[in-house]
């Protein structure tokens, strides 16, 4: 057996896996990532969700410079494809009414592709497509090597590495390593949460679907055979063109095309990936949708905690289930001219990279999650028990996210549960599990409850935990310190918060200063750092509104109250100055301008006193750090 050597091991190469590869690779350490399926990108690419689940600011704020990147360059290409040319910022090449950015898979894999492609030629990160994890070698809680092997059945490798992140699509290498984990719904009496079981249900593990992707051909039929099952399914699933309940908790019903009354769009809109009329036509001569839907999530069984067999009899009903909803909407769906049945609507397996025109690999919606340091859960976020207009603050977030508590029902639950959220953050000791040295989480296994992981699971959320993970596991190997002694330290995670900041990541809730913005990373590091204040009512820091002469003092105090004290080093301690006499103070000329700010804004302020303190910290012994 062959053993491989790098400085981080990633199990899965989903959003959460590529995201923690890239942010590592550009902080200067080596990565091999291991990943079950043809392509890399997991929801958006080899599960076929290629309709990007985001919030209602993400076009400003709430994404990583990183996750930017990967939006702007599948925008780009099908720019260059438009009939009007690359004109709209923010150009949707599906024109869908549940996403802002909707695209075809491949696409989505080649733009990834790109974002990596500089890393794997340096060689700082190896890719292992179509390799699946076997085993780990475990002593005293530290992982030495995980044991993967390819799906062709060819020899296996030992991959050793100082930290290993585990960013499966269901936390895969949790049971490998004996590492404790939770799954499904924990008791009310655990958690607290108003919307958690009276019992704990570990069995309660959300649905799962194969989407598939079709085009409409008018006056054509693509009719496939019935599936197996597929009587049974069509009256006990059922097929339907409803989702989800109107006002008066009727059922809401979608028409094909048209727009039903009571309903934001069509069915064909609601992820269609390709409106041709955006387009030339010799490019794209028809519309292509992506259908996830209710009437495709697949109840029966679950493929965590069961046996092979019980795994493989799921999948296998699963894809029956996908399979015969299209034969539903080809043969029997309402149609919106009278009649039954869109025979019209052609299975395009070209686009997945499958013989079935199913995705590779199910839309996972939940995972093991670790028993970590901190757990985040509903009433930490949900929009009903935070009364600001931000969830509960964390000093030592990592990452950002917002999207409601969604979870699909499993088969032991009656309905689905849908709550709002606050715009939240994700805790530094959600990725860290109790009592393990150099394991790390990094896609929906962190330490959350169930129903908090309804709302960290969607595509922005897993890219910036995985990006987070990165950069945690890369700040571990700078220091020489596992994550828990990290955790533990304040400075420390400052230290690592002002890297991440100074990456592109945001921290904190504040959209009206965006990644691009030249105030983000001191906005961003002093708010999380808790020495800029937010207005608790809104999301907005204003960069441009003049500096209140009150708002730079509570600045400058804020400054004061976390590091001019004993035991601290003390960042507002005399130093002396550069020609030697009189006692300099070296935030003296600040806190003059904060007295009498005249023509100075929020902004200027925000970035002359990040970088006065920037240059401090730099100053700091290590040990302080």
């Amino acid at each position: 057996m062959r053993t491989l050597h790098s400085d981080i091991f990633i199990a899965g190469g989903g959003l959460g896996g590529c995201a923690a590869a890239l942010r590592a690779a550009e902080w200067g350490c080596t990565v091999i990532l291991a990943e079950p399926c043809d392509w890399i990108g997991g929801q958006a690419t080899s599960q076929g969700v290629s309709a990007l689940d985001e919030h209602e600011w993400i076009e400003e704020f709430g994404g990583t410079a990183a996750y930017y990147r990967f939006r702007s360059g599948i925008r780009r290409h099908y720019q260059g494809l438009a009939v009007g040319g690359p004109s709209d910022p923010r150009f949707n090449p599906g024109r869908c009414w549940v996403s802002r950015l909707a695209f075809e898979p491949r696409i989505g894999l080649e733009v990834l592709e790109s974002l990596l492609a500089p890393s794997i030629r340096s060689g700082r990160i190896r890719i292992f497509s179509r390799h699946t994890l076997k085993r780990a070698e475990v002593g005293a809680e530290r992982i030495k090597a995980v044991i993967i092997a390819p799906d062709s059945g060819g020899s296996e490798l030992a991959c050793r590495a100082s930290y290993f992140i585990d960013a499966s699509e269901m936390g895969d290498l949790l049971p490998l390593a004996g590492v404790p984990f939770r799954t499904g719904a924990e008791a009310q009496s655990e958690t607290g949460e108003p919307h958690a079981p009276a019992e704990a249900h570990p069995e309660w593990i959300q649905s799962f679907t194969f989407p598939f992707i079709v085009e409409y051909c008018p006056g054509e039929n693509h009719t496939i055979p019935k599936p197996p099952g597929y009587e049974e399914n069509r009256d006990n699933q059922p097929y339907t063109l409803a989702a989800g309940k109107d006002a008066r908790g009727a059922p809401r019903i979608y028409s094909m095309f048209a727009t039903a009354p009571g309903t934001p769009g069509s069915f064909w809109a609601y992820r269609r990936l390709i409106d041709a009329g955006q387009f030339r036509p010799e490019r794209y001569p028809r519309d292509l949708s992506m259908i996830n839907w209710q009437a495709n999530d697949y109840r029966g069984g679950r493929l965590i905690g069961v046996s092979r067999r019980e795994r493989e009899k799921s999948l296998a009903e699963a894809r029956a289930l996908s399979l015969g909803f299209l034969h539903w909407l080809q043969t029997k769906a309402p149609r919106d001219d009278g009649g039954q049945g869109y025979p019209e609507l052609k299975l395009r397996p070209d686009l997945l990279g499958t013989a079935d025109g199913l995705s590779q690999f199910p839309y996972i919606r939940e995972s093991r999650r670790i028993r970590a340091l901190d757990q985040l859960r509903e009433q930490d976020i949900a929009a009903d028990l935070q009364p600001h207009a931000r969830a509960r603050l964390y000093p030592d977030a990592v990452a950002i996210g917002k999207y409601w508590i969604d979870l699909h029902r499993s088969s032991g639950e009656e309905q689905d549960c849908f709550v709002d959220t606050r715009p939240f953050q994700v805790p530094l000791g959600a990725l860290i599990p109790e009592g393990w040295a150099n394991l790390i989480a990094g896609a929906k296994n962190i330490g959350v409850t169930r129903l908090a992981a309804g709302a960290c699971r969607l595509h922005p959320v897993e890219w910036a935990i995985g990006e987070a993970a990165g950069s945690l596991a890369a700040e571990c190997l700078r220091l020489q310190r596992p994550p828990h002694e990290l955790h533990n330290r304040p400075g420390a995670v400052r230290a690592l918060q002002l890297r991440m900041v100074e990456s592109g990541t945001p921290l904190f809730w504040f959209t009206d200063v965006g990644h691009a913005h030249p105030a983000f990373a001191a906005v961003q590091w002093l708010a999380v750092s808790g020495i800029i204040e937010p207005d608790q009512q809104n999301l907005l820091f204003s960069p441009d509104a003049p500096l209140e002469p009150e708002t730079g003092r509570r600045w400058l105090e804020g400054v004061r109250s976390r590091w001019g004290s004993a035991p601290a080093p003390g960042l507002l301690r005399t130093l002396p100055p550069a020609g030697g006499e009189t006692p300099w103070h070296p935030l003296m000329e600040l806190a003059q301008r904060a007295a009498n700010p005249q023509k100075t804004t929020r902004a200027a302020f925000a970035i002359d006193l990040f970088q006065t303190l920037q240059a401090l910290l730099h100053v700091l012994p290590e040990a302080d750090a």
